[in-house]
């Protein structure tokens, strides 16, 4: 019985340790920065993420999801998603850097005017 535990306890470590395996480290992983995308044009950045959440079946509100395993237990939870699974989830990760990026510089809207005037005033010419 001893052993049988100690044997146990061993492959579990191993299996979630080696080679960054484990759940937790996966879904971690699918977390990207916005930053990259602020040199890509809005038009070009909208397009693309559009693109990427209808060839994944996504929202473009898509963000990325976590589970939640046994208490402690997560470095060591092997990671059993499908590879369907993990690649839209990696897919969430991408949309959801994305949208912030987007959402940050105001991407889709129009452009605000520089200059306050009131309601029916003609604006002022250059020659005065």
């Amino acid at each position: 019985m001893r052993w049988t535990m100690v044997v146990l306890a061993s492959c579990l470590m191993t299996a979630g340790c080696v080679g960054g395996s484990s759940m937790a480290e996966r879904q971690d992983e699918n977390i990207q920065s916005s930053l990259q995308y602020d040199g890509v044009p809005c038009d070009q950045l909208l397009a693309q993420r559009n693109q990427v959440a209808q060839q994944n079946n996504l929202p473009i509100t898509a963000k990325p999801t976590f589970s939640n395993p046994a208490m402690g237990f997560g470095p060591f939870t092997p990671d059993m998603r499908s590879k369907a699974r993990r690649d839209a989830d990696k897919a969430s990760g991408e949309i959801d850097a994305m949208s912030r990026s987007i959402e940050r510089r105001d991407c889709g809207k129009p452009k605000k005017k520089d200059k306050f005037a009131l309601p029916g005033s003609k604006p002022a010419s250059p020659a005065q």
